[in-house]
């Protein structure tokens, strides 16, 4: 059971990564950015998860330099993931985007690198250079984000590593329990984006209710629901007491029945897009 906001699950190659940790999709580079990660490692966070496509790399760079040294902590003691976009899917061009992401946030090694979406015809290319920078030690896990069932076979069919990683949307009304049942028999550990269904489940009336059962707000609610779970969880803020109050879940437990509940608000309902259908 996750006790606290430094607990880690160890992941099938025995790296160590946290079970909860921020997101930092659409926080602006600049002062957004360095404060939002700043405040997070203020507060006890020691992951934070970014993509070159979210173009904030080298303020999230800044955020931890600043961070760390506030703190009084070493690098060493933070896990820190980015992806590598669609259009730098390839061997080279995904090697190539790798040095780029580590430059602009000005580390020696990411803990986590994602092929962000599974482009078809691209991604097994991509994937032999994320296993080249894993076996010469230049990052500590490598994943995927956005694969299916039949992605992550097709992918594993010529892989020599099986990914460490799969992040995926995941919240109460997309429970995605096939790929996650999958993930757990492969040793693949999954990871929640979009975790509060972009603040779409806040006013449901079933979180609600058992948010009051338990003093806590619905948002805490889901973030324990992920947990319990088994699904590690990233969600987003910008706002210092949001930030706080989203890692204010170690105090409880939800019950069986009330995990039961929220799973039964499963309807396989996307906010981003379909992992078989997107154009870009």
């Amino acid at each position: 059971m996750v006790k606290h906001l430094q607990d880690t699950i160890t992941l099938h190659n025995g790296v160590k990564m946290p079970w909860f940790g921020m997101g930092v999709f659409k926080v602006e580079e600049g002062s957004e950015i360095v404060s939002t990660v700043k405040t997070g490692i203020k507060h006890g966070y020691r992951s934070v998860d970014t993509a070159s496509i979210y173009e904030n790399e080298e303020g999230v760079g800044k955020g931890i330099k600043e961070g760390l040294a506030e703190a009084g902590i070493s690098r060493e003691a933070l896990f820190v993931t980015s992806k590598v976009w669609n259009a730098d899917l390839g061997y080279e061009s995904t090697i190539a985007a790798y040095e780029t992401s580590l430059k602009k946030l000005d580390l020696e090694y990411l803990d986590l690198y994602l092929i962000h979406w599974p482009v078809e015809s691209k991604y097994k290319d991509a994937w032999r250079a994320l296993e080249k920078l894993y076996q010469d030690g230049r990052v500590k896990a490598i994943g995927v984000s956005n694969f299916q069932i039949h992605h992550l076979e097709h992918l594993m069919k010529d892989a020599e590593i099986k990914p460490m990683v799969n992040q995926v949307e995941y919240h109460p009304r997309l429970t995605q329990k096939e790929l996650q049942v999958y993930c757990q028999a492969k040793g693949i550990q999954l990871e929640a984006w979009s975790p509060l269904m972009q603040g779409q489940l806040l006013d449901n009336e079933i979180l609600q209710e058992i948010a009051n059962k338990h003093n806590k707000t619905v948002a805490q609610i889901i973030l324990r629901w992920d947990l319990q779970n088994e699904v590690v969880t990233i969600p987003k803020s910008t706002k210092e007491h949001r930030i706080i109050e989203n890692a204010s879940v170690f105090d409880f437990e939800l019950t069986k029945e009330e995990i039961e509940q929220i799973d039964g608000l499963n309807r396989n309902h996307r906010v981003g897009p379909d992992p078989d259908h997107f154009d870009f």
